[in-house]
């Protein structure tokens, strides 16, 4: 034994079983026949978890589609995926003609149609629940006077009756809305709509397609705003008191060079208000003052991009580099229209020329800055694949095959254009909470009102 407080490292204390003293070879042998039965069962138990596992992942693949809606994701399949993302984000259109198919085609009689069976049109009821709407603004339009026969004069003071029938647009949208409850319910504020949405109906705004509308009076303005106006587009294919249009397929001759002094005044007053500036249909000077004077965001109700087709309603890609939400720009939403003069040359409008404005336009703005903004039952034909309000979920796959997050694809489907109107209303908040009067100016070509001295 060792006295320098050192042990071999074979010998234990005394009493203390070791192999290189105590050798039993029976004891030996039976526990290698332990340590092999506990390596089969090892063997064994690792084989079970390894079949489970690749069983798991092939249910994983197979069942995705089920397992995903709980974790949060989209299935493969394009289309499921578009109905799956619409169940929780359903489109918020920023454009449709109803109100004026209800003029033109049934003189404002509500009892002469239903919109619970197959209209004339591109919308009803039931093709709504397909395509998975959940909101729109009714578009309240009464044509320029030039294109209804009339003629409102060089400063535009000719009587024209288009209040009288902007009115009546106002009238009939609320009147169809009320007659079907189970589905409509008239909304002027994002939160309203999401509630409206929350409970199964569609969230109904009311939008103003033209400043001719207005009778040039900043007055006419507010009332519409009592009415549950919650958008005015600045323009139609006409120049107005308040703003220069961009013409149609090709620009026209223009007033003012874009702002009139009276139309600076028009979009202070929307912003206290909480009236959306709409620039769909203007010119691109009017665009970029708008977008240079505004306090609030603004949208583009129904309008594409100009460098993907190349016509004066689509918005080019200088005006598309100033929205955004970094310095010097403005929060906005452009909302792709579906016109097919506006989308593709002739013959070639399809779901993909459309999806084809949503990326280029995404692609200079950011994602959060694109909606959809049909035009339906305002244009006399529509993209092979979107032929009317149940194909928007064709649309949704499309981006979805591209490419695009449920995320994105939720702020495209209409959540975009909620944080636009809710910025709107901020605004008007402040504005009004820091006492902003309204603004009481008058068109300075007015004859029937005293001017007083300046």
């Amino acid at each position: 034994m060792a006295t320098n407080g050192e042990r071999d490292p074979l010998l234990g204390p005394p009493g203390e079983p070791n192999l290189a003293r105590d050798t039993n070879l029976g004891e030996h042998a039976a526990k290698r026949a332990a340590q092999r039965r506990a390596d089969i069962i090892r063997a064994v138990v690792h084989g079970i978890l390894t079949v489970a596992f690749v069983a798991a992942l092939l249910s994983g693949l197979f069942l995705w589609d089920k397992i995903g809606s709980y974790a949060g994701a989209l299935p493969k399949d394009p289309a499921k995926a578009a109905q799956r993302l619409l169940e929780s984000a359903p489109v918020i259109d920023g454009h449709i003609d109803l109100p004026e198919l209800a003029r033109t085609v049934y003189a404002n009689n509500i009892t002469a149609f239903d919109l619970n069976t197959p209209t004339l049109g591109h919308v009803d009821i039931p093709r709504l629940k397909k395509g998975q709407v959940g909101g729109f603004f009714w578009s309240v339009y009464t044509a320029c006077p030039a294109h209804a026969g009339l003629d409102d004069g060089e400063d535009f003071l000719n009587a024209t009756w288009r209040v009288r029938d902007t009115l009546e647009q106002i009238d009939v949208s609320k009147l169809l809305i009320n007659r079907y409850p189970e589905t409509f319910e008239l909304v002027t504020t994002s939160d309203q709509a999401k509630s409206a949405i929350a409970s199964g109906k569609i969230a109904s705004f009311i939008g103003v397609e033209g400043a001719h509308q207005l009778g040039n009076s900043l007055a006419v303005l507010r009332q519409y705003h009592e009415l549950g106006v919650r958008y005015v587009t600045l323009t139609h294919m006409c120049n107005n008191a308040f703003a220069d249009s961009g013409g149609y397929l090709q620009p026209i001759p223009t007033k003012w060079g874009g702002l009139s002094p009276l139309g600076y005044k028009l979009i202070e007053e929307m912003n206290r208000l909480g009236v959306i500036v709409d620039l769909s249909h203007t010119s691109d000077d009017t665009a970029r003052q708008a977008l240079k004077h505004t306090k609030a965001p603004v949208i583009w109700s129904h309008s594409s991009a100009r460098a993907v087709h190349n016509i004066a309603r689509n918005v080019p890609d200088d005006i598309l580099e100033r929205v955004g939400t970094t310095d010097g720009k403005v929060d906005a939403v452009i909302m792709v229209n579906f016109a097919p003069q506006f989308v593709a040359d002739e013959g070639k409008a399809n779901v993909q020329a459309v999806a084809n404005h949503i990326d280029h336009i995404a692609n200079i703005t950011g994602r959060a800055h694109v909606g959809l903004g049909s035009d339906y039952d305002g244009i006399d034909s529509t993209p092979e694949g979107l032929e009317d309000v149940s194909k928007y979920p064709a649309l949704v796959a499309e981006m979805y095959k591209r490419g695009w997050d449920r995320f994105e694809l939720a702020g495209l489907s209409g959540r975009n254009l909620l944080r636009i109107l809710a910025g709107v209303e901020r605004v008007a908040s402040d504005l009004q909470a820091h006492g902003v009067p309204p603004a009481l100016d008058i068109y300075d070509k007015r004859t029937d009102l005293p001017r007083p001295e300046l």
